[in-house]
């Protein structure tokens, strides 16, 4: 089977809508000629080799912040380069067009660790030794310095984890007691009915229903362990219908008190609002229910993609996105702010700012949760949220 067709086909749907499946790669391929190629980068953004470009250029492909200038241009005066990106809008996306031809064009990825993960078994990802990180490593938090499983590909490490958060319940504490949130039944609390927002987020807000069901959902799971997510999703939608896709809607209301709390997101939507000084607004993760854990982590990570021509120079910029100076800034932008991988930046903290990222919660959150990776049955389960869904409306 191809990378393509292996993949479930929620993300095959989003690659396809991209133009980045496997016919339109292969369309892309037929385009060879010097004008025909020109006319392909120009629609695709994707150019196919290196030749016009100078020694002093890098291509860096990357979720918007990372390419902030606070931490992107000490690295370009220091190296005398400069750094070109492609942002990322969906990391299956970003995927694809390394597929389709980027990887012979980008240096660096930073990317959501599940498609990072990805890039190794793909051969997209350049295999990268410990002992030349040892410096970056000295500074990381135990969790994340290798052997880190998740970013191994047959026993060889492929990528740095970079920044970090947790999924489990946003409340606002002025309207909702936090001890209520030990677990998520106040989802399913008649007396909170159209009161609880739920994210349209893909899969986000169906693992943290599948898990409060028993179920674990990063497992190959039986008609009857689905049957148990119908039930739960089904409960879920009878209780509230308040389906929120925009991260501002969800922290608005979350903010004049419409909304007692939101399911399908975590540490991502809360921390800008908490760096307002709505402190009121936390993210939470319930406690682990018949010993299964309730919350999930999820994690950004940089590789080195396996065909750059400057292997040194990338290797110094992943080193430098994951220093204690870009680090500082990385955890806490305007967008969102976020606990990142390298214990050093916590020297750099004000109480405000370790405030604003629950830093004084953040392990508790890592302890009660699940590490996020592509579930095997998400296709059906969200075949199944559409199901219930439908039939609650």
């Amino acid at each position: 089977m191809s990378w393509y067709s292996d993949l479930p086909k929620f993300y095959q749907n989003q690659i396809k809508a991209m133009g980045l499946d496997d016919e339109g790669m292969s369309r892309r391929r037929l385009l060879k000629t010097a004008g025909a190629a020109a006319g392909a980068a120009a629609m695709s953004g994707l150019t196919f080799g290196r030749s016009a470009r100078a020694a002093s250029q890098m291509s860096y492909m990357c979720w918007e912040g990372y390419n902030d200038p606070r931490i992107i241009d000490p690295f370009k005066a220091a190296n005398d380069v400069d750094i070109a990106f492609d942002l990322i809008v969906d990391s299956p996306g970003g995927f694809a067009k390394l597929q389709a031809g980027a990887s012979r064009e980008i240096d660096l990825v930073s990317s959501d660790m599940p498609w990072v993960t990805r890039m190794g078994p793909a051969g997209l990802a350049m295999e990268l030794n410990p002992d030349d990180y040892a410096d970056v490593y000295a500074t990381f938090y135990d969790q994340f310095k290798p052997p880190f499983e998740p970013l191994m590909n047959e026993g060889k490490t492929i990528g740095v984890a970079t920044r970090w958060g947790w999924v489990g319940g946003c409340i606002n504490t002025d309207i909702t007691n936090p001890d209520e949130w030990r677990s998520y039944d106040p989802v399913f609390d008649a007396k909170n009915k159209d009161k609880i927002c739920v994210m349209d987020w893909g899969d986000w807000p169906i693992l943290p229903m599948a898990l409060h069901a028993g179920i674990d959902p990063y497992q190959e799971l039986d008609a009857a362990a689905l049957e148990e997510v119908r039930k739960v999703l089904r409960a879920m939608f009878k209780n509230t219908r308040t389906l929120v896709a925009d991260l501002t809607q969800a922290q608005k209301g979350l903010l004049d008190g419409s909304l007692l709390g939101c399911i399908g997101a975590g540490s991502y939507l809360t921390s800008a609002v908490r760096k307002q000084g709505h402190k009121n607004i936390i993210a939470t993760v319930p406690d682990p229910k018949n010993g299964l854990k309730q919350g999930i982590i999820w994690v950004e990570a940089t590789a080195i993609v396996k065909e750059t021509d400057q292997p040194e120079l990338a290797q110094k910029l992943l080193k430098h996105v994951v220093s204690k100076d870009a680090g500082h800034v990385l955890s806490l932008l305007d967008t969102t702010c976020n606990v990142v991988t390298n214990k050093a930046v916590e020297e750099l903290y004000t109480d405000e700012e370790k405030s604003i990222l629950q830093t004084d919660y953040m392990w508790h959150a890592w302890d009660n949760s699940q590490m996020h990776r592509i579930a095997p049955q998400i296709d059906e389960m969200l075949a199944i949220w559409q199901e219930e869904l439908a039939a609650a409306q």
